[in-house]
């Protein structure tokens, strides 16, 4: 015996017609877009569907154009995202009436405050919301996206401070600025961004007994530049060899010092420390085809004299580096 399986609500109604063109075309993508303008009153915009549906410009464009070959919609619509208006300095001051209308509404946002909270651990106060909302309206970033950077929040916070510690809001919204300013806008960017963040945590926790770290957790500054490095692009040697240099020129690590060789092996291109090797020794001399080069394949150093332009160049980079001790180059 049948009955009937569905929850009672308002009604949005489809042709047998359609309904049957939908299932034809196999496109779950086309049906979830086409119940979306069926609610939507037939009215299609593509900035409106991408935040609705949390959907990047080229799904939007897939899916209509699958609607579009079952004949369900104009073939001739415009798919380029709407231009958006420009962004306020700052996020709007929103009141509490303002969230208390869209904890009533039918968005999203209802059901991201509830799995924050559970994220959390706790209701969130009206200023949580405050934070929330900004992350949901003025930086636009979907449900789905806003979730994934809970996680991530949560979950560093407890690594750094114990199971059970949880983020303020505060930092999960300065966290969010981060992500929207570097694009990371769709729950695939957002995964792609994840894991680069976990590799770069990992790579930085072992880099730390590299640099004579030991017992401790880097600070926020000393981790900067740790990222920094790994960034630009350099083995575990080199970044080894350069944190050696400083400690015979300085005597202790010095964090400036050791970034300035870093960031001079950078700009040369030396990013192992087989090129350090080969291409260290060519700071301070005329380059090849210059005045005053050797010759191209031309006889190997005499005995003694690979070590003394090796000293030679130490002393170049020494003066060099004390010129920039303490800047950022």
């Amino acid at each position: 015996m049948s009955s009937s399986v569905l929850s009672p609500g308002g009604i949005v109604a489809m042709t047998t017609a359609a309904a049957d063109r939908l299932i034809r075309s196999g496109s779950g993508d086309g049906a979830l877009l086409y119940l979306h303008l069926l609610r939507r009153g037939g009215t299609f915009d593509a900035a409106d569907v991408r935040k609705a549906l949390g959907w990047p410009d080229e799904r939007v464009r897939q899916a209509y154009q699958a609607l579009a070959a079952c004949s369900l919609v104009r073939k001739d619509a415009d798919l380029s995202p709407a231009a958006a208006p420009p962004e306020p300095d700052s996020p709007p001051d929103y009141t509490a009436a303002d969230i208390a209308r869209e904890l009533e509404g039918e968005s999203p946002f209802p059901l991201l405050v509830r799995e924050v909270e559970r994220q959390l651990g706790k209701v969130l106060s009206t200023s949580d919301l405050k934070l929330l909302f900004t992350i949901f309206d003025y930086l636009a970033l979907p449900a789905e996206v806003i979730l994934l950077l809970t996680t991530w929040c949560v979950e560093e916070h407890e690594r750094k401070y114990g199971p059970g510690q949880r983020p303020r809001m505060s930092q999960i919204k300065k966290e969010a600025f981060v992500w929207r300013r570097l694009g990371v806008d769709t729950t695939e960017a957002a995964d792609a961004h994840i894991k680069h963040l976990s590799a770069l945590r990992d790579r930085v926790g072992r880099l730390i007994p590299l640099v004579g770290i030991s017992g401790r957790a880097p600070v926020e500054g000393e981790r900067k530049y740790l990222e920094g490095w790994v960034e630009m692009g350099f083995d575990d040697g080199t970044i080894a060899l350069a944190y050696e240099r400083t400690v015979l020129k300085k005597g202790a690590l010095n964090w400036a010092y050791m970034n300035s060789i870093l960031r001079s092996w950078h700009q040369k291109g030396l990013h192992t420390v087989e090129q350090v090797e080969a291409g260290d020794s060519a700071w301070g001399r005329p380059a090849a085809g210059q005045p005053g080069a050797a010759p191209q394949g031309g006889p190997a150093p005499r005995p003694g004299e690979s070590q003394a332009r090796t000293r030679q160049d130490m002393d170049w980079l020494d003066r060099f580096l004390e010129k920039t001790e303490g800047k950022e180059m």
